[in-house]
Parts: structure tokens; C-alpha cells; sequence
């Protein structure tokens, strides 16, 4: 049976041929990022990986705007556009029930959100996703302390990836990819006896089903970084790549963004790191200089409130509050909160029609001091870049070309 390239290249890494490299996922939670990620693949001459969450891409738009069929046809124009010769795979970040926003907020039972989610997994293998991330770690009718059940966790897991085989052999549709687990400790899987027992209990209901050829590429690993730390564990990961080495798949960490040793993922044995909401900063932070720059020439587009007013708005802020901040008002926050809750959910508000009217009228301000786009997308670019470097991938594209077919 063919594989994946994804599979094909993590297997090669496996085999220390070629050695020492980690593959770059960018989260596209805006157009101005996904069009720095394919700008930076182009430099970097080296595939890209393009997960993306429930919560940003979905049947419904989700906060970007796109559909996985419009997501990969904005791949594959501006790729033309700019003449990128890299491979660049769309992914699902995060598929599993109660993972997408509104499955929690409108209370979805498990058998719906179950089945909107393996909707989704239909949808995104007809639009040529290349991996899936299979996650069923999340169940909000248990204590927020409360893990699933390990066993429960490789059974939902069978599950879905089976109902997405029996569809991809259904529509003929080529091989593609799998990603398992949670860098979260509410999966259970930050324990290594559950890591263990989940790989066996995964290895064993694939042979089952008769679908050992689907063992994924990646586990999902806890290495140390998450939404509050930003060091990786080298001796975490080495540990966590020799327990899933000999069943073909590698350590994919999520939490990279701001890490501050990137250079010891290749170093670790890790396959592929997720770097997504320090672009959403980024971008945030490229528009914030640009603002400083109108104020001196004495206009005003508004895009600061226009921000801060839509983030509110939205009220996904309220998901972002520590327990000390629960119930208070926005505008109640410290100056600090307030500024860091906006820079952090303004992923999902670039598409808000208030948001692109004001970021409009700022770049029309500008056009005769700076091209505002192009800086947006060179400081993001920047960003991006930082990672092929440490990841050890420049060139991997014209250097590596029979792992990419």
C-alpha cells in the first residue's frame, strides 16, 4: 500500500536519514499569516504543515472565514501567485468532540458533537487535507479535573479514524495522514503508564480493524511547553520519542510558540512542532507599529478601539479570564489584562466587518509613508522564518525530493 509523504518523511527521519529535523505546522488562524507561512516556505526552499483548528476553519467558515475546500484553494492560488515550489499540507488541529467553541457554548450532546465533528473529517478529506489530528480526550460531563479514561481515549480514537478510512476508500480518495493525542493533561496522556497503554491499545485496534497502514505519523507529546511556559524539555522528549519510534510515528509538540530553546527540537528526535497563537501576537504587534507611525503623521483609523470593541463583542475574551477574573467586566480588568486578552483573541476577530473597514482605512493612511501589507506580512515572515532555522529545514525541498512524492 502507498503512504502519505508526510508518513514517508517522518519515517525517514526515524531512520536518521536524513537526521536531526522537525517539521514546521503553522496554525492559519488569518489570511495575512497564511500568506507570511507560504512566503516563508518559499524562502526556506521547505514543505509547510497547516493545521487548523475547529474553531478557525470549519464547515461553518469558522472565525477566518474559510471552509477546508476554500482554505486549500487559497493554498493552492496563492502558492501559483508567488511561485512556491514546497509542499504545503493542510491539516486538522484538534478534531475531537466539544473541541470546536460552539459545540461547548450551544451544549452539544456527545452523539452530536460526535457526529458534526466526523462530518468535518469528511469534508476536509474532500478537500485534500493531508492529516488528520484525531482528538478525543475532551468530555464536558466529567470534572474539569476528571481525565477519560485511557482505554476510552484509544476507542474513540479507533473510531473516528476507521469512520475516516471506510469514507477516504469510499470516495477514492489517496492515502492521507494521522495525528493522535493531547499535550493536555485532561487526556491522561501526560502520564507515561497512560501513554504506553493508549500506544498498545491504538496499535492493537488498528491490527483489529485491519488498519495498521493508518498508524499515525505523530503523537501529540507533553514536552514541557503549554500556554504559560515556554521551555522545551529536551530529556522529556527523547524519552517520549523512544516509546514511539518503534511503532513508526514521532513526537509532534503543540505549544511552540515563543519556546525558548527551538533549537533543541531536531536535536530531541521531535517530528513536527505547532507554532499558532504567536503569529495571532505577531500580527497584533505589526499592526500596533504601524498605529505608532499613523499617530505621528496625525490621522486616526480607529483600528485600536475598533479592536478592543470587537474582541468584546465576540465575548470569547471571557474563555481567556483566570479564575480570580471570572464574572468581572472587560472594562474592569487592569490596563495589562485588557491589552493581553485583545492581542490573544484578536484571531478571532480579524474578519469582524468593523475590523476590516478600520484595518483598511490604516493602510490607506500609510500608503504614502509605508506598504502596510507588506510589513504586516515580512514581520510575520520573520517570525516564521526563526523556526525553519532552528528546525534545521532550509533547503529540505530541493535536498530531499523522493520524500516528497
Amino acid at each position: 500500500m502507498s503512504i502519505h509523504p508526510l508518513n514517508k518523511i517522518i519515517h525517514a527521519f526515524i531512520a536518521g536519514k536524513p537526521a536531526n529535523k522537525t517539521l514546521l505546522a503553522v496554525c492559519p488562524n488569518s489570511e495575512s499569516v497564511t500568506r507570511a507561512a507560504l512566503m516563508a516556505a518559499k524562502q526556506a526552499n521547505a514543505p509547510l504543515l497547516l493545521a487548523a483548528t475547529l474553531n478557525q476553519v470549519d464547515r461553518d467558515g469558522g472565525y477566518t472565514g474559510w471552509t477546508p475546500h476554500q482554505l486549500t484553494e487559497f493554498v493552492e492560488k496563492e502558492s501559483e501567485r508567488i511561485g512556491l515550489k514546497s509542499p504545503v499540507y493542510t491539516c486538522l488541529d484538534h478534531g475531537g468532540p466539544w473541541l470546536k467553541d460552539k459545540h461547548k457554548s450551544e451544549n452539544y450532546s456527545y452523539e452530536k458533537t460526535m457526529a458534526e465533528v466526523k462530518k468535518t473529517l469528511e469534508t476536509c478529506i474532500d478537500a485534500g487535507y493531508a492529516l488528520l489530528h484525531i482528538d478525543p480526550t475532551v468530555d464536558v460531563r466529567l470534572g474539569n479535573d476528571e481525565p477519560i479514561p485511557i482505554d476510552l481515549v484509544a476507542e474513540r480514537t479507533l473510531d473516528m479514524i476507521q469512520h475516516a478510512e471506510n469514507y477516504r476508500k469510499e470516495q477514492n480518495q489517496p492515502p492521507i495522514s494521522y495525528e493522535v493525542g493531547t499535550e493536555e493533561v485532561h487526556g491522561g496522556l501526560a502520564n507515561m503508564d497512560n501513554f504506553d497503554r493508549f500506544l498498545d491499545g491504538l496499535d492493537k485496534g488498528l491490527k483489529e480493524l485491519g488498519l495498521e497502514d493508518s498508524w499515525p505519523c505523530f503523537v501529540v507529546g507533553k514536552v514541557g511547553t503549554d500556554l504559560h511556559t515556554t521551555l522545551f524539555d529536551p530529556d522529556v522528549a527523547k524519552k517520549l520519542t523512544d516509546h514511539v519510534k518503534p511503532f513508526g510515528a514521532l513526537i509532534k509538540g503543540h505549544y511552540s510558540d515563543y519556546v525558548d530553546n527551538p533549537e533543541d527540537y531536531p536535536l530531541s528526535g521531535m517530528g513536527g512542532a505547532n507554532v499558532g497563537p504567536e503569529y495571532t501576537e505577531e500580527e497584533f504587534i505589526a499592526l500596533m507599529e504601524l498605529l505608532e507611525l499613523e499617530k505621528k503623521i496625525g490621522k486616526s483609523s480607529g483600528l485600536e478601539d475598533a479592536l478592543k470593541n470587537a474582541v468584546i463583542d465576540s465575548n470569547r475574551w471571557q474563555k481567556w479570564l483566570s479564575k480570580e477574573e471570572t464574572g468581572k467586566d472587560f472594562n474592569d480588568l487592569t490596563d495589562q489584562r485588557q491589552l493581553w486578552i485583545t492581542r490573544t483573541c484578536s484571531r478571532y476577530i480579524w474578519t469582524a466587518p468593523e475590523v476590516l473597514e478600520a484595518r483598511a482605512a490604516l493602510y490607506k493612511n500609510l500608503e504614502d509613508y509605508r506598504d502596510a501589507d507588506s510589513f504586516v506580512i515580512w514581520h510575520l515572515q520573520k517570525s516564521i522564518m526563526k523556526y525553519y532555522q532552528n528546525f534545521n529545514m532550509i533547503n529540505f525541498t530541493s535536498d530531499h525530493p523522493e520524500l516528497l512524492s
